[in-house]
């Protein structure tokens, strides 16, 4: 293959080098809007109250929860055909090219950046809300015969809890982070494009329009909901941090705004250092070792809590997901049960699907740029097939795994013990939020020790989302150059750290604090919402383009399988062996070529014409010479075939057969191209057509005639 081209290495702390290399149409108004939006939240808060955001979250639940909804649904039926259809057969990257990374690392790293810091926020906390606060659709039984609702046990709720909690954390969870990060995979590793989202988009724009404003108003898009996406995050996991240090005594007020501010400022100090050492240290060495932290929290209740209660859980849980799933995959205007209380019920008391199904799918979504390019780097040389089920089935798994043992322990102390809910200062009970996790290891032997095990996992999944998010908007300010400068990695880090310290500081308690993150994720994910929905497009016409064009291999027999003209000559012959057999094999045999001859005919382009035996001489991988003739078989539609009016003979018309959404004559230089199929593949057949038009054997020379012995 050809050598790589050179690309100018920017030095770390270089600032002309930094400014030289940085995209400003795209680092400049990404970080004003940024710094904009935390003005105004800021300004909001001080001039409104907290309510104020209870105002601003209805007007965008009511704006586009509806699309949320279907668009979300949308993107687990695209997942779907890509992993289960012909496309899933696609690598990212070379035909034989191998995996960057083994599976277990790979799974680590993509789970931790994914979502870790929210399954351990919410395993425990989630289920009780819906136990206390259930939607309509599953809590509300029936009507009486005077009309009145009969509400659902709450040991009946107890089971549709988990099940409501794993439809937001299972499969439309992660097809939303399939999209962006098979797109970009496929972008960069098969066709050579720059790894940055505005690629993704190409089939449809157009490399002008996408290297043009249009390119960079994707991009900006892309740096903010990432921005705010991680934000989200690392306010609730500063949230838990703070509530865990309250469970342990080392601090008198989990709430207090300095403490919070403390947290961010030390956690995303330590985070800046593992972004500067890169994914192949710092992130893959945080991210195994965390998971193998939370494993074994995740043990220790399994076997110190109710263990056979939560056995039974898993297989029943699953059932009720797959039961949870049809209900409420298009459910985007569910309120509270009518016998849960009214109007103050619930997480934040604004109705079921705005306080929680559109609350993730923004969430998610803002998320997706960040965890969708960070996945997609880490994915080189997998098929789709093994992207989708990676990515898509085995967190779901996990997630299934997560909340049976958390959620359904949560469950379990609460209906037995009343022992996981508070007081809400109005005389009734309530969820502590940001302290469940605390509350249940609290009735478990040894919680002293099993608290700090969770606060050490807590605060490396903020570690690692804080660092694997400065490194994606890195990336994307830089137009897709995978390797930045260090200083402003560690600019990102602190822009990070700053967007949690102000949208923390806006609410006025931990709850309305949780309105702010809530909004923030929202309302960052409407714009890039649109850029998704034109991924999901884009991608759909580029794999079936693949699908329709790439070959099939079959495998010819010239003959009948040995087996089978042995007991045609058996039974002709009437004996199971002997000389009449063995003379009927041979006879058989040679009738079989003749009829083989004057079906294709003799010309030397058909099958008759060649080789007798083409495999001679080339063992395959059992050891054995292979007789048969192996073809590459495209699929062509009828449309594009033709008859030569002068030999009758078939043929096609290349240019009417299919077309490619990206030009196939393009070249980057860039060393995402050079590596990628597509600029292998162009650099082959330039060779393959230089050989041909030569006609000659270059002459060997003495160097490489040496490396050849």
């Amino acid at each position: 293959m050809a050598s790589q081209p050179e690309v100018e290495k920017l030095r770390d702390w270089s600032v002309s080098d930094v400014l030289r290399g940085l995209n400003m149409w795209v680092f400049v108004p990404a970080v004003v809007i940024i710094l904009g939006a935390l003005a105004f939240a800021t300004w909001w808060g001080n001039q409104y109250g907290a309510e104020a955001f209870e105002t601003l979250n209805s007007t965008i639940v009511d704006t586009v929860g509806w699309w949320y909804v279907l668009i979300c649904t949308g993107f687990v039926i695209f997942a779907l055909w890509a992993g289960l259809s012909k496309a899933g057969n696609i690598r990212l990257g070379r035909d034989d090219e191998k995996p960057e990374f083994a599976m277990g690392s790979w799974f680590c790293m993509l789970f931790a950046a994914g979502m870790g810091i929210g399954l351990v926020f919410w395993g425990v906390a989630e289920p009780l809300w819906h136990l206390i606060a259930p939607p309509e659709v599953t809590a509300d039984a029936g009507v009486d015969a005077d009309g009145n609702v009969i509400a659902a046990s709450e040991a009946a709720n107890a089971g549709s809890a988990i099940g409501q909690s794993l439809f937001h954390w299972g499969l439309h969870a992660w097809a939303i982070y399939v999209v962006i990060g098979l797109g970009l995979a496929y972008m960069t590793f098969r066709r050579g494009r720059p790894l940055a989202v505005r690629w993704l988009l190409e089939p449809i724009f157009g490399r002008k329009l996408i290297e043009s404003w249009v390119g960079h108003i994707i991009d900006v898009v892309a740096i903010v909901g990432t921005v705010f996406g991680v934000v989200t995050s690392l306010g609730i996991g500063t949230q838990q941090i703070a509530a865990g240090m309250g469970f342990m005594g080392w601090v008198e007020d989990p709430t207090s705004e300095p403490l919070l501010t403390g947290l961010v400022i030390v956690i995303m100090a330590i985070a800046t250092i593992s972004v500067i050492t890169g994914v192949h240290r710092g992130l893959k060495w945080l991210s195994n070792f965390n998971l193998a932290a939370a494993a074994v929290l995740a043990l220790f209740v399994v076997l110190a809590g109710p263990t056979l209660f939560l056995l039974q859980s898993i297989v029943s849980n699953v059932g009720e997901y797959a039961i949870a799933f049809p209900q409420l995959m298009f459910q985007g205007g569910t309120e509270y049960a009518a016998g849960a209380g009214g109007e103050d019920v619930g997480l934040l008391g604004n109705g079921w699907s705005a306080d929680w199904t559109i609350y993730y799918w923004g969430w998610w979504m803002s998320w997706a740029p960040f965890v969708g390019m960070f996945i997609a780097r880490i994915s080189r040389g997998r098929t789709i097939r093994e992207f989708v089920l990676g990515v898509l089935l085995a967190p779901t798994a996990v997630g299934i795994l997560w909340f049976s043992i958390f959620g359904s322990s949560g469950i379990y102390y609460q209906l037995t013990e009343g022992a996981m809910l508070i007081d809400d200062g109005e005389g009734g009970e309530t969820v502590g939020t940001e302290a469940s996790l605390f509350q249940l290891l609290e009735q478990l032997p040894i919680a002293s020790i099993t608290s700090v095990l969770a606060i050490l996992v807590i605060t490396i999944f903020f570690i690692t989302s804080g660092d694997s998010g400065s490194l994606v908007t890195d990336v994307l300010a830089y137009g897709g150059r995978t390797e930045t400068p260090k200083m402003t990695r560690v600019f990102w880090t602190a822009l990070i750290a700053l967007a949690a310290i102000v949208l923390l500081a806006a609410g006025e308690d931990p709850d309305s604090s949780l309105r702010v993150l809530q909004v923030a994720a929202i309302a960052s994910a409407a714009p890039f919402s649109i850029v998704m929905v034109l991924a999901v497009i884009a991608q759909i016409r580029l794999y079936l383009y693949e699908g329709r064009t790439a070959p099939r291999y079959v495998r010819i027999r010239r003959h009948a399988t040995k087996a089978a003209v042995v007991e045609t000559a058996r039974r002709v012959t009437g004996s199971d062996e002997g000389p009449a057999v063995h003379r009927t094999v041979l006879q058989i045999l040679n009738e079989q070529t003749k009829t083989l001859r004057s079906m294709f005919g003799g010309a030397s382009g058909t099958l008759a014409g060649l080789p007798p035996t083409t495999g001679a001489g080339t063992p395959e991988a059992g050891g054995k010479a292979s007789d048969d003739l192996v073809l590459a078989v495209q699929d062509l539609p009828s449309q594009a075939t033709y008859v030569n009016s002068e030999t009758g003979v078939l043929g096609w018309d290349e240019k009417g057969a299919y077309r490619d959404p990206l030009r196939a004559d393009q070249t980057f230089a860039t060393p995402e191209f050079s590596e990628s199929y597509e600029g292998w593949e162009q650099e082959a057949e330039e060779y393959f057509d230089e050989a041909v038009a030569t006609g000659t054997i270059p002459a060997v020379e003495p160097e490489d005639n040496d490396k050849a012995k």
